[in-house]
């Protein structure tokens, strides 16, 4: 592996974990936060859900632009935008003004999910892409295995606002980084211009590709299932099974393991066996997974290392499908590779937000409404797969 590619992946990698990093070291502030602003569960949730929603339409915009204007320029905005609205989150005075502030951090985390996937096909296609890919995540997995931790223990010592100040302080360290670190990757005879009848056609192009929206929901409902859990598991971790902020960052992480340890397989697998088969195969044991743990839930084995066993090994899958589809649905779209890589982001950050909505609904604070959705989404995961990858490829060719 080329020294290159490492260095990508590291600077890569900590821009794309400053999302994360605002979902993780916030969960186990929840509760606290619920009781400090006097609000009730449904809107201390919300305050995730609207960060899902933002995070996603702002990808319309970031894509675009960086085919547009090259990739580093958005991505100063965007950082700047989520500094300001983190600033906002310190302060809040009500849980409506801490809505409002999620809602401008998705805006500005927005640009770190979609041009670093822009950048990654500018650099590489097919398995030395997908190679890439896991390498920024496995960056990444930093967040959700110290995260939580860092969180509970900031908590302790200074209160849930103090999360947002550190936040603000690694926000300001990844737009340093972006600026001394981060080589534009777009040569200007690949630039795209910005008018509204590329964008038109060009999502014309991506709306009508049966594979591209495939594997970008094949993609998306594998990662509504995470963000379910997300908005869900603080409240079950506390609440049914009595664990303490320490105690939810611990099982948060290990579940987090499973699928960025797996995540790292993705390339080597795909290169053995072709890409197809390991989304297929991989979707078909998610599927399993989390079926059977909500089988196992609903029939009364609901002992904390059941769920966390059932979690791990259905994000162990999970952890397979992601990368894989996310190269595969770029690799036909290289001369829009922003424009493509900003509305799959949208696409599946809507669709994860309307089942974190939907599932709230039911949520009563224990583990199997949260196991029951991620199973859907599991499901509808493993059977869009199916639709769109089997018939053209069953050996997985």
């Amino acid at each position: 592996m080329s020294h290159s590619m490492l260095r990508s992946a590291a600077v890569l990698g900590l821009l794309s974990a400053v999302g994360p990093f605002t979902i993780d070291m916030y969960l186990p502030a929840m509760p606290e936060i619920g009781r400090d602003l006097a609000a009730d569960v449904a809107s201390v949730q919300l305050t995730i859900t609207v960060y899902f929603v933002a995070f996603g339409l702002a990808q319309l915009v970031y894509g675009p632009w960086s085919d547009q204007a090259r990739r580093r320029r958005p991505i100063f905005f965007g950082l700047t935008l989520f500094i300001a609205a983190t600033l906002g989150c310190t302060f809040a005075p009500s849980v409506g003004t801490l809505i409002f502030c999620r809602f401008l951090q998705g805006l500005g985390a927005a640009v770190v999910m979609v041009v670093p996937r822009a950048i990654i096909r500018d650099l590489h296609t097919g398995n030395e892409a997908t190679r890439l890919m896991a390498l920024v995540m496995l960056v990444i997995s930093v967040s959700p295995m110290l995260a939580p931790l860092a969180g509970s223990g900031v908590i302790a010592l200074f209160g849930w606002r103090a999360i947002f100040a550190v936040l603000c302080i690694a926000a300001v360290a990844s737009l340093l980084l972006a600026r001394f670190a981060l080589p534009e990757t777009l040569r200007p005879e690949h630039r795209v211009a910005i008018h509204m009848g590329s964008l038109l056609a060009g999502a014309k192009s991506l709306l009508s590709d049966r594979m591209f929206l495939g594997l970008t929901f094949t993609g998306g409902f594998g990662m509504a299932s995470f963000f379910v859990f997300l908005a869900s598991a603080s409240f079950v971790y506390t609440g049914q099974y009595q664990l303490s902020p320490t105690g939810f960052s611990l099982a948060f992480a290990l579940n987090a393991i499973g699928f960025f340890a797996a995540s790292q397989l993705a390339a080597g697998l795909g290169a053995r066996f072709g890409a197809r088969r390991v989304v297929l195969w991989a979707t078909a044991g998610f599927a399993a997974a989390a079926l059977t743990t909500l089988c196992l839930i609903a029939s009364g084995f609901t002992a904390l290392p059941v769920l966390i066993a059932g979690l791990f090994v259905g994000n162990a899958f999970l952890g397979l499908v992601i990368p894989t589809t996310m190269v595969m649905a770029l690799d036909a779209h290289g001369e829009i590779a922003g424009l493509a890589s900003s509305l799959g982001g949208t696409l599946q950050m809507l669709a994860g937000g309307a089942v974190t909505a939907l599932s709230g609904l039911f949520f009563d604070g224990t583990a199997l409404p949260m196991i029951a959705a991620i199973a859907l989404c599991a499901l509808a995961s493993f059977l869009l797969a199916l639709s769109v990858l089997f018939r053209r490829a069953p050996l997985g060719a």
